[in-house]
């Protein structure tokens, strides 16, 4: 369902203007395919709309087999991944297996259409090593920061040690590669600037905001909600260090202790989706939590239109604390208010469109969902702030004007 960029009103301008024109653009994403990841699929339709020629490497998935194809202009080219990492030995594998596939496709691309700056998406910290070989012969490169790596390690791991260290000293190799670097938020710049040794110009902030043009609000529809008075949503990937867990554990407060009838519609999966199914059977919520899978962008927007209260339960800590979650700004767009801990980033997004429980605190949690289940004038209130929040200043269309300057300031350092 996305737009085509002939008919976004965001890249008229750049049509006209074609700040870009003649720039040939390499994009590398290893951990998701496109255009199933919008972010970085808008800073394809963005650059290609500026006038640039723009190619892709990235890895195949679920519904996105084709190994190459063209769309909207942009020529993708997708590999295979030999498993899904559990373990560091296997970390190993996927990432020895991905750096191999992005060169040789790298090659394949320089030949057929060839490219003046490479724009590398983490995770993981390793496309530098792409970069490095072609920098030599006068490439630009562009690191699009989109995780904060040594903190991910520690919030899924709960550890530091040798590997902990080793993702630093990749994060500090990447920065010092990059000629500029594209943070999604304030925090991410900071990190370049500190751990990363960035001067202040060569750092821009390009958060991951939705397309307004794209997300179509649609009218609520009952069979989500099973019957149910009302509905709590989650939009999100299903694992370990998402806080789900935590979520799970609200609802049953929320629907065995206070005796509400609320339906919780869970939109997403990921490497614990079995494992959270099986948690909400044991805490006798299977009728009442609805797990979608992924879901095509028909039923997000209907369950995003139908949820009264929308959630986002990631646990504090440094990881999440630093980093801006896509969820929050979809349900803004959807005017839905938010429930969600007390983190940085997260308070910056949503500010007052949001309810912000103690950290990790699943009572809290609940408490905060069941006082906007009960005033629908509040909800919403709510709803109306985050809406014009994205409106006039985080979608996507207030952050093209940066990442065309990142493109352009490249060429001067």
């Amino acid at each position: 369902m996305d737009i085509s960029p002939t008919k976004m009103p965001v890249f008229e301008a750049l049509r006209h203007d074609r700040p870009l024109d003649g720039r040939r653009i390499l994009i590398i994403v290893e951990n998701l395919p496109l255009p199933f990841d919008r972010r970085v699929w808008h800073e394809c339709l963005t650059l290609t709309a500026a006038g640039a020629k723009v190619s892709v490497i990235c890895p195949t998935g679920k519904g996105y087999e084709t190994r190459y194809e063209e769309l909207e202009g942009v020529h993708i080219y997708r590999h295979t991944l030999p498993l899904d990492a559990k373990s560091a030995f296997g970390y190993m594998l996927e990432y020895g297996a991905a750096l191999f596939q992005e060169m040789r496709l790298a090659l394949t691309i320089a030949r057929k259409h060839g490219f003046d700056t490479i724009h590398g998406c983490n995770p993981p910290d390793l496309i530098f090593l792409i970069a490095l070989p072609f920098k030599l012969f006068g490439k630009r490169f562009i690191f699009d920061h989109h995780d904060i790596n040594p903190e991910l390690y520690e919030a899924k791991f709960n550890k530091r040690g040798f590997f902990w260290k080793l993702m630093l000293l990749l994060e500090r190799l990447t920065f010092r590669t990059a000629d500029v670097v594209i943070s999604t938020n304030n925090s991410y710049r900071d990190i370049a600037m500190s751990r990363g040794g960035k001067a202040a110009e060569d750092v821009f902030v390009v958060r991951s905001g939705p397309n307004l043009s794209r997300l179509t609000v649609m009218e609520p529809a009952a069979r989500w909600k099973n019957g149910r008075a009302y509905m709590v949503g989650y939009v999100g990937v299903m694992g370990d260090q998402e806080g789900i867990d935590l979520l799970l554990e609200a609802a049953r407060i929320i629907v065995h202790d206070r005796g509400q009838d609320v339906q919780f519609v869970l939109v997403g999966g990921g490497p614990a989706f079995a494992s959270l199914q099986e948690m909400t059977a044991d805490l006798g919520l299977t009728d009442h939590v609805t797990f979608t899978g992924r879901a095509p962008d028909r039923d997000l927007f209907e369950i995003l239109s139908t949820a009264d209260v929308c959630v986002n339960p990631d646990r504090v800590n440094a990881m999440n604390d630093k980093s801006t979650m896509n969820k929050v700004l979809e349900y803004m767009a959807f005017s839905k208010p938010i429930v969600q801990f007390d983190v940085i980033e997260g308070r910056y997004s949503a500010a007052d469109s949001s309810l912000y429980a103690r950290p990790n605190d699943t009572a809290d949690l609940a408490e905060k969902v069941l006082l906007l289940l009960s005033d629908q004038k509040e909800r919403d209130r709510m709803g109306k702030i985050g809406r014009n929040r994205v409106e006039t200043e985080l979608s996507w269309d207030h952050q093209v004007d940066t990442l065309i300057a990142a493109y352009q300031r490249v060429l001067k350092v």
